[in-house]
């Protein structure tokens, strides 16, 4: 018989269209494509890199799948794609590394280290390393080309299986500036991936991602002369993928908006070059991070970014002092009960420094008003501040003067140097409202020049921290957040956001919000004002932001006069640490409520924080070690949802193991310290 094979083109046609999907999911795999598997330590996170038309990553926990193929490259200036379309694998290194990291000014004493690590490095001059933890992925590009290099993009793809639920802030702006002028402040909101907007619609990292049993956040870490990586709807279905300011050509100099007119800041109005940045060809570039873990309460106590950073480079942290700090710019100067005129002046400030003593501060803060605007080195000479510094060092309290970046930037060297000198401690810096890589490199050499001056720093106006406080531990705190400074000029969800930002923007490093406000009110009663401003929420619920936020340098918000009149609140909040032996996250859901415990020595304090929803929740203390406690706690008193002043102090003894129920109010909170009983 006769074979007929006519048709047997058809039919190889046919075994090709119905093969089963590949890595590249509908998309078929390129010929020669290379697997490179690995897993997390504990064996539950498969990362599979994929070479062949490119680089792309896939990551998958369990079961579950995290991230599809997801591509990644840096584009240089030459035309040359990093990797190109065939790189070439030269050798492949793998290595389990099991580590710990011993920070002096950190949530936690002792952070462990331990991942998978990945390293594929090619013939055509570079290596892409990938490090896989317990708790998610990173990777990053090194490179070792001569001279410098100028990349025009680079491809960050995160490409997701299906329409997720994701929390995320969008870009926000006063109305000036170019598509990327920020403050990086913004309210979060909760959509489908589907529901984001366009890829003009520029998201902020860090981004939560829900996959039901895992939860997942993007961000960056080691941001180092590159410019931060925001994220926006990607090119396929359910996909994002970031994006990089390119490098101002111009900038022109404004006001700086609503708030402080009188200060100055760099706008870039669209005119920029067409790459992203001029860097060193030899160099480790910023890892692109995804941490994963099981449910929110793993988010809020989670150390990926700062394990990520480069190691500290300041020899002797012994000077680093956190601490906490009064406060003047959110009440203006508002003080009562003295028999002077308030104001920015010496008195005033002197008044500062007195109540910093009385209360065990550290530091006051002169804000806006220390000097001219644009010129640091002109103070203002009703402050009489060498005076004023005596007087400080006296009462053992430190003084930190308030910058516009623009105004220290310019003269970095020659202001660290004279205001070190003369006994300030370090600067507050503000408006710089850009991640490009101008500003990153602003802040890098600003935290080295401060180091070399022994001289601490608040980034406020500031981006997202990616664990330069890790590598510079002088930068004590960051915005990078809508903190409750807004309440003065809007009326945000404050308390829906104080449950919220906690297991996203903190994952990212520490955040300075200007908590303790002790005029805050319910949701009914709450004014805008920006004479007398008031907070939102309950006094506990202000009093147990101490607890949950994270902060090396926290904020007395208030008036010396208030605090006053309300001193056992004052005592509580002046005794919280601000820095940690250890960290534990007990409960909460994000946008809903927060439990948080923090240990230094023997002393533990536990903070629990509410929207403006009424609940009640459980502080179960199994993780206390065996032994009773004396606990000091403040509640929610009985009228706290009407009058959200309304508190209640209690004394009382707890063992471990116990399950304490609590009542939070609307916008409520709970703060309490737990001290061992000593036993004969």
């Amino acid at each position: 018989m006769r074979k007929d094979y006519r048709l047997l083109p058809l039919f190889l046609l046919l075994l090709i269209l119905i093969k089963p999907a590949t890595a590249y999911g509908s998309n078929p795999a390129p010929l020669k494509t290379r697997e490179y598997k690995t897993l997390s330590p504990d064996g539950k996170i498969t990362l599979t890199v994929y070479v062949g038309e490119g680089i792309r990553y896939q990551v998958e926990s369990g079961s579950i799948r995290i991230l599809d193929p997801s591509k990644i490259a840096l584009n240089l200036a030459d035309g040359k794609e990093m990797p190109g379309v065939n790189p070439s694998v030269k050798r492949e290194r793998r290595e389990k590394i099991f580590d710990t990291i011993t920070p002096s000014l950190y949530k936690k004493s002792v952070v462990s280290d331990n991942y998978s690590l990945l390293v594929l490095t090619f013939k055509e001059g570079f290596e892409v390393e990938f490090r896989v933890f317990d708790d998610g992925v990173a990777y990053r590009f090194k490179t070792g080309f001569p001279g410098s290099v100028t990349v025009k993009s680079e491809t960050a793809e995160f490409n997701f299986d299906s329409d997720h639920d994701a929390w995320y802030q969008y870009l926000n702006r006063w109305g000036k500036g170019d598509k990327y002028y920020t403050t990086f402040e913004n309210a979060y909101v909760n959509t489908r991936l589907s529901e984001t907007a366009g890829s003009d619609s520029l998201i902020v990292a860090p981004l939560v991602v829900d996959l039901g049993s895992r939860k997942v956040a993007i961000t960056e870490a080691d941001l180092e002369d590159y410019p931060g990586m925001f994220l926006k709807r990607g090119k396929r279905e359910f996909s994002l993928e970031g994006e990089f300011a390119p490098v101002p050509r111009t900038t022109s100099i404004s006001g700086s908006g609503p708030v402080d007119p009188g200060n100055l800041e760099a706008v870039v109005t669209g005119d920029r070059y067409d790459y992203i940045a001029i860097t060193k060809g030899t160099r480790s570039f910023p890892w692109r991070v995804i941490a994963i873990v099981e449910d929110d309460v793993a988010l809020a106590d989670n150390d990926i970014v700062y394990r990520l950073a480069s190691p500290s480079r300041i020899s002797d942290e012994s000077w680093i002092k956190p601490g906490k700090v009064s406060w003047d710019w959110w009440i203006e100067n508002d003080l009562w009960g003295v028999d002077f005129v308030a104001g920015v002046n010496y008195r005033t400030y002197r008044e500062y420094i007195r109540f910093a003593a009385e209360n065990r501060l550290e530091y006051i803060i002169i804000d806006v008003g220390f000097s001219e605007p644009g010129d640091i080195m002109k103070v203002n000479p009703d402050l009489r501040l060498e005076e004023l510094i005596s007087y400080a060092d006296s009462m053992n309290v430190g003084i930190i003067a308030w910058a516009g970046w623009l105004a220290i930037k310019n003269q970095m060297e020659e202001a660290c140097a004279r205001y070190s000198a003369m006994g300030i401690k370090g600067f507050k810096i503000d408006f710089m409202n850009r991640d490009d890589q101008e500003v990153i490199k602003f802040y890098y050499a600003l935290a080295e020049t401060a180091a070399k001056y022994k001289l601490v720093l608040d980034f406020h106006g500031a981006s997202k921290p990616t664990g330069l406080n890790r590598t510079w531990p002088n930068v004590l705190t960051s915005e990078g957040v809508k903190g409750q400074e807004w309440c003065r000029w809007t009326n945000p969800d404050q308390p829906k956001h104080a449950v919220t930002f906690p297991f996203i923007r903190m994952l990212a490093g520490p955040v300075d919000f200007t908590p303790g406000v002790f005029r805050s009110e319910s949701r009914e009663r709450f004014r805008i004002s920006w004479i007398g401003s008031m907070g939102q929420g309950t006094r506990a619920h202000q009093m147990a932001m101490y607890v949950v936020f994270e902060s090396p340098l926290q904020m007395l918000s208030d008036s010396p006069s208030r605090y006053r009149e309300n001193q056992e609140c004052t005592d509580f909040i002046a005794s919280v640490p601000t820095v940690w032996d250890e960290t534990r996250a007990l409960g909460g859901k994000i946008g809903e409520y927060i439990i948080m415990a923090r240990r230094t020595g023997e002393t533990w304090f536990i903070g629990a924080l509410t929207s403006w929803t009424e609940r009640k929740v459980e502080i179960d203390l199994s993780f206390l070690p065996d032994g009773k406690y004396t606990l000091e706690l403040f509640r929610d008193g009985a009228n706290a949802n009407r009058y959200a002043q309304d508190y209640k102090k209690e004394i009382r003894v707890v063992s471990s193991g116990e399950k304490i129920s609590v009542d939070l109010a609307s916008g409520g909170g709970w703060a309490g310290m737990l001290t061992p009983e000593k036993t004969e």
